[in-house]
């Protein structure tokens, strides 16, 4: 049984997590505005942040390298998939659609996650889940508001679907990780592999990677371009991982995945306070309804058998 004071602390790690994962969003748009590309983003955030990690994984690495050897093929998927896929296609909706629309669209992923283990697997959802997938693909009904005033740009929205292959592929896999190999290892290689990937395929000219190194206009203000690439890099991406990794060992990955649902609620909060970004009323209840069935989801996990917390794998979504 987890201590009340262990559970707190859990608790706070986790809304941590998910307040600076919202952040991403918002750092990213005023470097796309300067002219960034979604592609040279993704490099800079999840690069800088793989080195960072870089030194704790391979302090906790000393003597276990097997394991790492054994896993090279799942960090190498985990990269191009659940990061380079997920966040390079978030952040070019970003350039088309409002964050919180955005990162509403990506959370769908965790439903695809639904139809992939029924189909795939033949594992029948059960009634809460089917309610949850049904009550979020309402919101995304209202969400995408096709009949307001203001209709979504579709190139934002397939980008915005996209992200969420990305992040459902970011955990089935996280599911079939190897439970010997450490978070931190497991996040620090992904990224590497995933800026690798990125690089390789813009310098071979296959992807475009632009970038501005001037002023950039942020929170309202004129400030230098590295202000974003470190909040990107080491608030939405180092703090909001290892904040969300402390979580999970507290509070187990299930209860812990849960809480980080509110990073939907914090980015749509951020991004108005910062950007003046709002969506409408209408696209505000089909959010909503999206948090409600993606909730439902993650609560019919929570009923199902859990694992003890040291051999759960599951990671906090990096967006």
């Amino acid at each position: 049984m987890r201590q009340p004071n262990a559970a707190g602390v859990g608790l706070t790690l986790a809304l941590l997590s998910a307040v600076t994962f919202a952040t991403s969003g918002t750092f990213a748009r005023s470097l796309i505005n300067a002219g960034w590309s979604a592609e040279a983003l993704v490099v800079a955030r999840v690069g800088i942040a793989a080195l960072v990690l870089a030194l704790p994984a391979l302090l906790i690495l000393r003597g276990r390298w097997p394991v790492l050897r054994r896993n090279l093929a799942s960090i190498g998927v985990f990269g191009l998939l659940g990061v380079a896929l997920a966040q390079v296609c978030f952040f070019n909706a970003v350039r088309y659609l409002p964050v919180g629309v955005a990162l509403l669209l990506e959370y769908l992923g965790i439903i695809l996650v639904v139809g992939w283990v029924w189909l795939v697997q033949g594992q029948r959802p059960r009634r809460l889940t089917v309610a949850g997938s049904v009550a979020a693909l309402a919101g995304l009904v209202f969400v995408l508001d096709l009949t307001g005033a203001d209709r979504l740009d579709p190139v934002g929205v397939l980008w915005g679907l996209g992200a969420g292959v990305g992040l459902a592929g970011y955990f089935v896999l996280a599911g079939r990780i190897d439970a010997a190999l450490p978070s931190v290892v497991m996040a620090s290689g992904g990224m590497a592999v995933g800026a690798g990937a990125l690089l390789v395929l813009g310098l071979a000219g296959a992807l475009p990677l632009r970038a501005t190194f001037g002023a950039v206009d942020f929170a309202g203000q004129r400030t230098s371009w590295l202000v974003p690439i470190a909040g990107l890099a080491l608030v939405a991406a180092v703090v909001a991982y290892l904040s969300g990794v402390a979580a999970t060992r507290i509070l187990g990955a299930r209860l812990a995945s849960f809480v980080g649902l509110t990073e939907v609620m914090f980015a749509v909060l951020i991004a108005w306070l910062v950007l003046g970004e709002l969506p409408s009323v209408v696209q505000l209840f089909g959010g909503a309804l999206i948090v409600v069935g993606v909730a439902l989801v993650r609560l019919d996990e929570l009923r199902a058998p859990v694992e003890p917390a040291p051999t759960e794998t599951a990671e906090p979504a990096l967006t």
